[in-house]
């Protein structure tokens, strides 16, 4: 059975009258879809005049369903909040992508010998894929997100019309991609580039104003008139640190990092075994 430590038990109870998810590890695990106890204390949550919002790396297309699945009346927040967008009426509030100049450096850097040949690289343009080539880790991507990406070859050519909201890297090799967040990271300070891996294997590129944290700030401040004491969010990965440290309840799941469980007030079960209907149904429902 899952015991919280000490201190998460003694977590005072707050007014929350939103609750952020991000999708991959949190609310679909390996199946790719939510369970029916998820679902049924998502709704449960709803009832009680909770607003339920998702705030993911996804591309908006891909995050669409689990969106409508839940029954969400707030916007959807995709590319980690680069791309805000209303379903209902289609309304863009936010599009913020990553400085054509930047876009270009990072795409050189990939090319350098020692990466060229570890990295599958994806622009993500007007909610679309493109990617020079359909290496094994993005069709086993697409497949998971359910999109067709666009293979163009030579990448720099698209950056001539467009900006991209995301630039991904992906790669077996985790420590590749914790050299290649090191270093990057040495070479951009955060105003100049948002650096991040949303899995282990996905090293992620945005916008510097751009976080799950802003992106759940604005839902609550700007739509709804909320302070931060009146959120919580659940996460399971570096990408989702912003948003836990905003929310007055932040819930990191039981396979997250250590790095961000150690920024959460309450851990929970993992994904597989329905973490977040137990974190709602501890904090929101109880």
């Amino acid at each position: 059975m899952y015991m919280a430590s000490p201190e998460n038990q003694a977590l005072p109870k707050q007014d929350i009258k939103l609750l952020v998810l991000d999708i991959d590890g949190t609310i679909a695990g390996k199946s790719n879809s939510l369970s029916k106890p998820v679902k049924q204390a998502i709704s449960a949550a709803q009832a009680k005049g909770i607003h339920v919002a998702i705030a993911t790396g996804r591309m908006y297309r891909s995050a669409l369903r689990f969106h409508q699945e839940i029954r969400s009346n707030l916007p959807l927040a995709a590319y980690q909040g680069a791309w805000i967008q209303d379903p209902t009426n289609q309304k863009i509030h936010y599009h913020l992508p990553v400085a054509r100049e930047i876009a270009y450096q990072l795409l050189d850097y990939f090319e350098e010998p020692q990466w060229r040949s570890l990295l599958s690289i994806h622009f993500y343009i007007n909610d679309q894929l493109y990617v020079r080539e359909l290496t094994r880790e993005t069709k086993i991507y697409a497949q998971r997100s359910g999109i067709t990406p666009i293979a163009v070859g030579d990448l720099r050519n698209i950056l001539i019309e467009y900006e991209p909201t995301k630039i991904l890297a992906l790669c077996d090799d985790t420590e590749a991609i914790s050299q290649l967040l090191g270093n990057l990271r040495r070479q951009y300070t955060p105003a100049e580039l948002y650096l991040t891996t949303s899995v282990a294997t996905f090293f992620e590129a945005t916008n510097p104003a751009v976080n799950k944290g802003a992106a759940v700030r604005y839902f609550a401040e700007e739509l709804l008139g909320l302070e931060r004491n009146n959120v919580m969010a659940i996460g399971d990965n570096f990408n989702d640190v912003e948003m836990l440290e905003y929310a007055g309840i932040g819930v990191a799941m039981g396979d997250a990092p250590t790095e961000v469980q150690a920024i959460a007030q309450w851990i929970a079960p993992s994904v597989e075994k329905d973490g977040v209907a137990i974190a709602i149904q501890k904090f929101l429902l109880s």
